[in-house]
């Protein structure tokens, strides 16, 4: 019922007039939900329509494409792929340059090979100097089973990274792995800290001189009692040595961002700084509404996690188990992209809806949401996305897993 009724929804955002009896047809199954997308027809000329976005390559599953911008004025896409599906073996990540602003991609080039240990949820950061970096999961454990049963990997091992000095043409021989302090989180964990599991869907940001993300840790296999850490490097930004670069886990002490509350799945945790200084971070959970919560001193504490509202006290924001995406804008204006429903689940992530933020006195005030991206497949499930500004204009990235694309955003939305 749930994919019928997306299906109508999907129609009439686009226009298309729907008689009574085609619509109680389609919710109460008279018609075959196969052939259903075909009703729509074509792909038409609204922008929001996801089949009339330019596809990003890939090697079957794809996850996070997210870009950034190289000192060449290039798109330099970093994502995660491989042959099977999600979590399967092969699964790493790789890159692809763009010089015409999305429209065609170059080859796929290995930040790590699909032949190795599994390599996930890249996330690129370009400094100063031009150098980009690429962060993510590395299986350098190559840990394979659990209690003597194979299991999914991709959520295991160190937080590496690599970095292309040629604009994302090569990426460095020499892995480097960041620090991870072991805290309660991993001590209790199927390993007793001795493996750690994590996983991060944040895009580094920039504050000040320092640079920031956030990232999941994980208590028990499989995607068990997720709590939100941020790491903080003041000289990234400048200093060219890698083995020199300046790592701070936060928050302070044994316990990551979370309130128990809110059950196991508190997950995603992704943040943007604010005017004043601040950090605000959003995360998902399983209940049918994301949380966020502020730090005032640089991530070193936070406050308890809430509910997120679209104003202080106001009425909550609805999202299921799927991604919350927060952005800033180079005008300092803020993003959310989410689904605007009470979900349970991972289902239902199609439309994508974005609301629009100010700042007052050091809190975010949502706007009203509206429709950012749509599918007329009820199998479309578009999630983490990626926001790119450049000469004016915007587009978002989205990914349905097997195929990713990115999109011109009306700057009037």
């Amino acid at each position: 019922m749930w994919r019928r009724a997306e299906l109508c929804h999907s129609l009439l955002v686009t226009g298309r007039r729907l008689s009574v009896a085609l619509v109680a047809s389609i919710l109460l199954g008279l018609l075959p939900i196969a052939g259903l997308a075909d009703f729509a027809g074509p792909p038409n000329r609204d922008p929001r329509d996801i089949r009339n976005g330019s596809v990003i390559p890939d090697e079957g599953y794809c996850d996070q494409p997210y870009v950034v911008i190289t000192r060449e004025g290039n798109w330099l896409c970093t994502l995660t792929t491989g042959p099977g599906v999600e979590g399967q073996k092969g699964q790493h990540v790789v890159s692809t340059i763009s010089c015409d602003k999305g429209k065609t991609w170059s080859r796929l080039v290995d930040i790590e090979p699909s032949a190795g240990p599994e390599a996930s949820w890249v996330v690129p950061l370009v400094v100063p100097s031009g150098r980009v970096y690429a962060f993510y999961t590395y299986n350098g454990d190559q840990v394979a089973t659990l209690r003597g049963r194979p299991i999914r990997a991709d959520t295991i091992g160190w937080y590496a990274f690599k970095f292309s000095d040629d604009h994302g043409r090569s990426w460095s021989a020499t892995r480097y792995r960041i620090p991870m302090r072991v805290t309660e989180c991993d001590r209790q964990n199927d390993w007793q800290g001795k493996v750690q599991m994590f996983w991060g869907i944040d895009k580094p940001k920039v504050v000040g001189h320092d640079v920031f993300f956030a990232f999941t840790k994980l208590r028990r296999y499989q995607l068990i009692d997720g709590e939100g850490w941020f790491y903080r490097s003041s000289n990234l930004l400048t200093e060219s040595d890698p083995a020199k670069i300046d790592w701070q886990l936060l928050p302070e002490g044994e316990r990551g961002l979370r309130a128990p509350q809110f059950g196991s799945v508190q997950e995603e945790h992704n943040l943007v700084p604010l005017a004043d200084g601040a950090l605000y971070c959003v995360y998902r959970t399983k209940l049918g509404f994301p949380c966020h919560a502020y730090s005032r001193d640089g991530g070193r504490t936070w406050s308890v996690p809430e509910p997120m509202t679209y104003a202080p006290g106001g009425r909550r924001v609805k999202n299921p188990r799927a991604c919350p995406k927060l952005w800033r804008t180079s005008e300092g204006r803020y993003l959310f992209w989410f689904h605007n429903h009470g979900g349970l689940s991972f289902e239902g992530r199609n439309p994508a809806w974005i609301c629009g933020g100010i700042e007052r006195q050091g809190r975010i005030w949502w706007s009203q949401p509206e429709i950012l991206l749509y599918g007329l497949a009820p199998t479309d499930r578009m999630s983490y996305p990626d926001l790119i500004e450049q000469d004016g204009r915007y587009w978002v990235t989205e990914t349905q897993k097997t195929v990713a694309r990115v999109h011109e955003i009306d700057k009037t939305l």
